[in-house]
């Protein structure tokens, strides 16, 4: 792999784009003091990675998790994909600019748009128009580059047009830069990479910078949490949000609990009803298979009934006692019992909070 040094464009004055100000300089995330610094100044305003969230668009984080976020309640842990994803930016901003022959450099570091302080954003590579032009003149500087890391079953998303939400982080790069052009590259599968042009729209940056001031101010100058999602994460973020309290009671609207309970049963009922139509039209499946393990109508295969489930271990036991003996192994587990007898508060701070429901009505 090159180990080419990318330039990096240095601060005019403050200006580092047509309209952006240096915020806070570049620096090693792997460094503690900087890393904090860093989340410092990610708190001050928005930025392009929680674009997509807000506007729902991300379907790994929501607008409740940015509002934690900004509020100190709750730390984005570092995951072996950011991690990654990070490792092999250079390498992915590398292979765009040799396959779309885009001169690119360095950005600065954290940049505030001149006119709403609260619009962040860290781009990853800047795009040149010209690379014989020096990179400290801002006129060569053509937009922003996003750099993306996906797995191969996403490759499909990304043949015709950007995803929505790398999309979106990359107009925001344009909305807070004043740039009008931007590029999407991304690395799919580990070894394809796909990158697309985006160019400005101004209905779209001028509903950004509306939308997210108004959200920035409600939700995160005022305080105001914004309205909970469907998202599995939001789930496990008001799981480990909130310090229990086993001895505090929260007094509901007797109208607002009955809707919410109203609503849930209903849903319950029809996600049963799905099931059981769900299950009849397999099964109708499974019959029609009958001992065969592939379906087929032509060359084209219809569904395929393989006997390549898990393992049941009681049936395994049961019908081949000898072996199961023989390919039984011991592993350590941690003594549940032990720890919430000897450490009891240490266990009930670890364990998941459960919602349940009362069947008996309100």
């Amino acid at each position: 792999m090159s180990t080419m040094t990318l330039p990096t464009v240095p601060a005019v004055g403050d200006l580092v784009a047509p309209t952006a100000r240096l915020v806070l300089p570049a620096g090693d995330l792997n460094d503690p003091a900087y890393r904090k610094e860093w989340e410092a100044a990610r708190r001050l305003g928005i930025g392009g990675s929680e674009v997509a969230a807000i506007f729902g668009l991300d379907k790994y984080r929501g607008p409740r998790h940015v509002y934690a976020e900004k509020h100190g309640l709750d730390v984005v842990q570092e995951t072996e994909a950011m991690e990654i994803g990070r490792e092999i930016e250079d390498f992915i901003a590398r292979m765009f600019s040799k396959r779309s022959a885009t001169p690119i450099a360095t950005p600065p570091g954290t940049l505030g748009h001149v006119d709403h302080p609260w619009a962040l954003v860290n781009i990853d590579r800047y795009a040149l128009w010209d690379e014989d032009l020096p990179a400290t003149d801002l006129a060569n500087i053509a937009g922003p580059v996003e750099c993306k890391n996906r797995s191969e079953y996403q490759l499909p998303e990304w043949e015709e047009n950007p995803p929505d939400a790398p999309a979106l982080q990359c107009h925001w790069g344009m909305a807070v830069g004043g740039f009008d052009i931007g590029y999407v590259a991304a690395l799919v599968g580990g070894n394809k990479l796909r990158w697309h042009v985006v160019e400005r729209d101004e209905e779209v940056i001028e509903h950004l910078l509306d939308y997210c001031g108004t959200w920035y101010q409600r939700h995160i100058v005022e305080g105001f949490p914004p309205p909970v999602d469907g998202l599995k994460t939001t789930k496990d973020l008001l799981g480990r949000l909130y310090e229990v309290k086993p001895e505090v009671i929260a007094e509901v609207d007797l109208t607002k609990a009955r809707n919410l309970r109203r609503r849930r049963a209903a849903l319950k009922a029809a996600i049963n009803r799905a099931d059981q139509k769900l299950r009849l039209i397999e099964n109708t499946m499974r019959d029609t298979s009958g001992p065969a393990e592939v379906a087929k109508v032509g060359a084209g295969t219809a569904w395929t009934w393989k006997q390549n489930g898990p393992l049941s271990e009681s049936e395994f036991r049961r019908v081949y006692p000898e072996i199961a003996g023989e390919c039984t192994k011991t592993v350590e587990v941690l003594d549940l019992d032990r720890i919430k007898d000897e450490h009891p508060e240490e266990y009930a701070a670890c364990r998941g909070r459960r919602l349940y429901v009362p069947a008996k009505g309100l």
